[in-house]
């Protein structure tokens, strides 16, 4: 399991449900995870939580993701029995997204 943080993102990635979508199938293909069905994107909130949140279903369990736009964050967590890097997916995320500052908690199941 994986909780990224990404902070200063590029505002028009996060605010755009097709950027969004392309986002979520490129860091599945980036930690190679199989989805399952469509990405469920809606946007919601108020004030400054104001934003899109997705949520994939992978093979081995989800990806879920809360995008603020008011201070440009994404939250980002990744729930897998399967193997994957946790600090590549945040090195792949950090630079798709643009962001300027992230931080990453994880832990290993095995």
């Amino acid at each position: 399991m994986a909780s990224l943080d990404l902070y200063e993102c590029t505002p028009d990635i996060i605010r755009e449900p097709k950027k969004i979508k392309k986002f979520i199938v490129a860091l599945c293909d980036e930690i190679r995870m199989k989805r399952y069905g469509k990405a469920q994107i809606k946007k919601f909130g108020e004030g400054d939580l104001y934003g899109y949140s997705a949520l994939q279903f992978i093979e081995t369990s989800s990806v879920t993701m809360h995008f603020d736009e008011g201070e440009d964050r994404a939250f980002i967590e990744i729930f897998s029995c399967k193997f994957f890097e946790p600090k590549e997916a945040l090195a792949f995320c950090q630079k798709y997204l643009g962001a300027k500052t992230s931080k990453l908690r994880y832990y290993l199941r095995y």
